[in-house]
């Protein structure tokens, strides 16, 4: 399709452009171009438009296409509250893949989509609270290239925080920042600030608090600038819940930020998030107690 080339998605999926408007390349006839824009969409909140996408792409000749589409597809869902769903799909996205060597400096190839699918299956067992799972299948993940470097520094912050061991999942979350900085993505940055905030602000000392919290603030300005909806509600949640200076804006651009994440979302997938203990639906309702906790029930990728 004229006008869609790989370099410009490759720059709103994983680079400096997450915010660029790539509806045209959803209706190219390749199956590359089209996953490239829905790990775009799914970034700017447009999951049920990413989930049309992904669905049709998991039944692609391309293995390494439709495992790629399978994880991706699973980490909307987990972003979602649906661990149950994202872990079947991330099942099949390890059953498609074929071995290989990492070749692609994106990991857009097998090793990469292998590892995607393995650190998948290892943030669904932290949703169903089996860390032993998680910490098997995290350290089966080889990452080889800078963005599964950065999602496997995640999970392992991830685990630890699921644990009760934020000062362990401190360490990890720097060495992801530490990659993702030295790209150009902004989203894989804007997620390692947060992973990085979170942990330091759980840890609770006072030197770790004051920069978490800063990480945070900075965190919420970049996903709010470059309309990265999926991460501005996360955010908005932690300062609310660690920095009693926080302005009372705040919870209004998360509880904003929610409701057009679930307006864009498939009736399933909405009605799966309201009565998810992962999602802060109460936001959306008034008078009603919590059902998520802010500190760390959102971090999963």
């Amino acid at each position: 399709m004229a006008g869609v080339e790989e370099a410009d998605l490759r720059r709103s999926a994983f680079g400096d452009q997450p915010g660029a408007n790539v509806w045209q390349a959803t209706r190219s006839p390749d199956p590359r171009t089209r996953w490239l824009a829905a790990v775009t969409l799914g970034a700017q909140g447009h999951y049920a438009a990413a989930a049309t996408l992904l669905d049709d792409l998991r039944h692609t000749p391309d293995a390494t296409i439709a495992s790629l589409a399978l994880s991706t597809r699973a980490s909307h869902c987990r972003q979602l509250g649906n661990h149950a769903g994202a872990r079947h799909r991330d099942a099949a996205a390890l059953g498609r893949v074929r071995t290989g060597t990492s070749t692609d400096p994106d990991g857009v190839d097998p090793a990469g989509a292998r590892t995607d699918a393995l650190l998948g299956l290892a943030a669904d067992a932290i949703g169903k609270g089996d860390l032993v799972e998680a910490r098997r299948l995290h350290a089966r993940a080889d990452p080889a290239t800078w963005r599964t470097r950065v999602r496997h520094g995640w999970v392992a912050a991830e685990i630890e925080l699921a644990a009760g061991r934020p000062d362990h999942a401190v360490q990890p979350a720097e060495a992801a920042k530490r990659e993702a900085d030295g790209r150009d993505s902004i989203r894989h940055q804007v997620k390692s600030d947060l992973v990085l905030g979170t942990a330091l602000v759980v840890w609770g000392t006072p030197e770790g608090l004051t920069r978490g919290v800063e990480l945070v603030e900075c965190d919420l300005n970049h996903s709010v600038t470059h309309g990265l909806f999926s991460l501005i509600w996360p955010s908005a949640l932690v300062l609310v819940g660690h920095d009693p200076t926080v302005a009372s804006d705040v919870i209004d651009r998360a509880m904003q930020a929610l409701s057009c994440v679930l307006r864009r979302a498939d009736p399933i997938s909405r009605r799966v998030a309201f009565e998810s203990p992962w999602v802060p639906t109460w936001l959306l309702r008034s008078g009603e107690p919590p059902n998520a906790d802010p500190q760390t029930n959102f971090l999963t990728d």
